[in-house]
């Protein structure tokens, strides 16, 4: 079955760095666009990034520009969000999830994924 498992959350300090992973598995990774949400406490779900089938076609959230970076290796059946610069703000719940349908583009709406790994908690704090 589809499983999407994300690691590499924790606790840092503002400024600080982490790597999350989502490891695939059930499917054909390099046939889906991968996103990542994130939900905070008491906030509504936000789209943060996305990498489209090709590796090429990104998307990310106007206040994680810059700062943010996603990238898949298909080969390893695995996605990343590198988060540089992190802020308290950045704190919350982040999720992988999948496009419904193969070979369709990143979109900021999570309707459109219908596969949800279980989150890893990201929490920024000095």
């Amino acid at each position: 079955q589809v499983q999407l498992v994300e690691s590499g959350g924790g606790l840092v300090q503002p400024g600080g760095s982490l790597r999350l992973s989502c490891t695939a598995s059930g499917f054909t990774l390099a046939y889906y666009a991968i996103g990542w949400f994130r939900q905070a406490p008491g906030k509504e779900r936000e789209g943060v990034s996305c990498i489209g089938v090709s590796g090429v076609t990104t998307y990310y959230l106007e206040s994680v520009k810059g700062r943010f970076t996603i990238s898949r290796d298909n080969a390893k059946n695995t996605v990343y969000l590198q988060m540089n610069n992190l802020k308290p703000e950045d704190t919350a719940v982040y999720y992988c999830v999948r496009r419904s349908q193969e070979f369709s583009a990143c979109t900021g709406r999570s309707a459109d994924y219908n596969y949800w790994g279980q989150g890893t908690q990201v929490t920024v704090s000095s």
